[in-house]
């Protein structure tokens, strides 16, 4: 009898199964999108019931198009959308507000107050990351000082300050289990890189009791088991938990020091590597990769807010395309002299300026720019903020990027590839397995139930290899149009 491994992506715009089979290769997917619940603000919130409920139908579904036994199932791994954070009653297991989405910058202000005490460097120095809303702790803080006696309650110990992966983890294991693993408590702002340890002093400053935090386990640990709500006569271990970029990482097989990939997803996640200790950046963040086997790796990591969420945008706000597969044949058509610039700062920017109240703009058009340029704009942008990151990365960590590998729906965009291979100056090397992030969880917890091996699983993805095409001087102009582009809304 096959025995499979399940993989669960819970990303920022739904919730995906996945199933493997015994030498890793993806053999069935099925997935459900969540609302978007966005208010005049510009904040952004998901209905965690809701995404439960998705992530038990998924793999009802799955199982159901996949045609097997479910007690075919040996393990379970979870991926997820990382920062967004929720706060739920330790008794009832009802969220007291919804999911606050990493998109969401609500907690500036929290920010600015903990700034103006001078605790900025102390936050950075210990967590390795800038103070920002863009991390769960500001979120967090949100709802414990606006939903009315929640900080009481969480005080008393009451409640579950979390991120999505302890949340389905606390309800597939019908509220016996609490944990998170090492990779999202590293993206809180809460948790302390070096000590391995909630910052006990971190948590003070945003009032958020540790108390209230979930235990953190190794990301191929034990984090309980699950039915399913009755779906599994037996329950299924869950023995692999990552944020979704770290999966990704994990599933690129980017397991050596300098080892760098990118996810285009609704915003991006550019991450390296960096081996057994950590390192220091002003322009991005230092976070853990994983524990596995007991020992920890860190990465450095720069995050984009808008990426992916571009081509949402064009389509669904502007309406200017149909369907994401029309913005490469479109950016194909358009003037290739136009000087249009997009810069998405929909709500700021990320790395490496970390500019929460700067503003999006379009920049440098003429009076011929049409619709096929603003297109051929939103989607240079992605490739340009991606390119900012990596020259970051290379400056601040030393380390020459000899290669980029890179996931998600956009890298089909054949132009975008290229685009950000000539922009960013190096190969870039595009996967035939899609999923990255569910396949890293999914492998992690494979690898940690004896199923996989961790030299060989990784060899059945082959890779497609953009390289760098554009002349110099041409690719040269087009980078410092950018850089002013993006000088024009910073606000500091």
């Amino acid at each position: 009898m096959t025995k499979y491994v399940l993989g669960i992506d819970q990303s920022t715009q739904g919730t995906k199964a996945l199933l493997f089979d015994e030498v890793g290769s993806l053999i069935c997917r099925t997935d459900l999108p969540h609302r978007q619940i966005i208010d005049d603000k510009g904040w952004v919130e998901h209905d965690p019931m809701e995404i439960y409920r998705n992530t038990v139908q998924v793999v009802k579904n799955l199982i159901e198009k996949a045609e097997i036994d479910p007690d075919t199932i040996q393990v379970l791994g979870i991926s997820n959308q990382r920062e967004t954070a929720l706060v739920w009653d330790k008794k009832t297991g009802e969220p007291v507000y919804n999911a606050i989405v990493w998109q969401c910058a609500r907690g500036a202000a929290i920010c600015e107050s903990i700034e103006k005490q001078g605790a900025a460097d102390m936050v950075r120095s210990r967590t390795g990351l800038q103070l920002s809303p863009y991390f769960s702790a500001a979120k967090i803080a949100w709802v414990l000082q606006n939903v009315e006696g929640a900080q009481e309650k969480a005080d008393r110990g009451e409640l579950c300050c979390g991120t999505i992966d302890s949340w389905l983890v606390y309800k597939l294991t019908g509220g016996r289990e609490f944990r998170t693993d090492y990779s999202n408590a590293s993206r809180t702002q809460m948790f302390n890189i070096r000590t391995l340890q909630w910052d006990e002093e971190v948590c003070r400053l945003f009032s958020i009791p540790t108390g209230c935090l979930a235990k953190v386990t190794d990301s191929d640990g034990m984090y309980g088991e699950t039915d399913f709500e009755g779906l599994f006569k037996h329950p299924v271990p869950i023995c692999g938990v990552l944020g979704d970029s770290h999966g990704a990482l994990f599933g690129q097989g980017c397991l050596e020091k300098g080892m760098i990939k990118t996810t285009y997803g609704t915003g991006s996640s550019i991450m390296m590597n960096i081996g057994e200790q950590p390192a220091s950046s002003d322009k991005v963040v230092t976070s853990l990769a994983w524990c596995m086997n007991g020992k920890v790796q860190y990465v450095l990591e720069g995050n984009i807010n808008y990426t992916g969420a571009v081509i949402t945008w064009l389509k669904d706000d502007l309406q200017i395309i149909s369907s994401p597969a029309e913005t490469g044949e479109l950016a194909k058509a358009a003037n290739p002299a136009d000087t249009t610039y997009l810069v998405p700062a929909f709500s700021g920017l990320g790395a490496p300026y970390w500019d929460s109240n700067a503003k999006a703009v379009i920049y440098g058009m003429s009076r011929t720019t049409k619709r096929a340029e603003l297109v051929k704009a939103g989607l240079e942008s992605i490739a340009y903020q991606i390119t900012d990151v990596i020259k970051a990365m290379e400056k601040d960590s030393g380390i020459s990027i000899a290669e980029l590998r890179v996931d998600g729906g956009p890298t089909k965009n054949s132009y975008l590839m290229q685009f950000q291979s000539d922009i960013a100056q190096i190969p870039v090397q595009v996967p035939s397995a899609e999923e990255l992030s569910g396949i890293g969880a999914a492998y992690m917890a494979g690898i940690s139930a004896g199923l996989y091996d961790l030299k060989s699983v990784f060899s059945g993805i082959e890779r497609k290899k953009f390289v760098p095409e554009m002349e110099g001087q041409v690719r040269e102009t087009k980078y410092e149009g950018w850089k002013e582009a993006v000088s024009k809304v910073l606000t500091f």
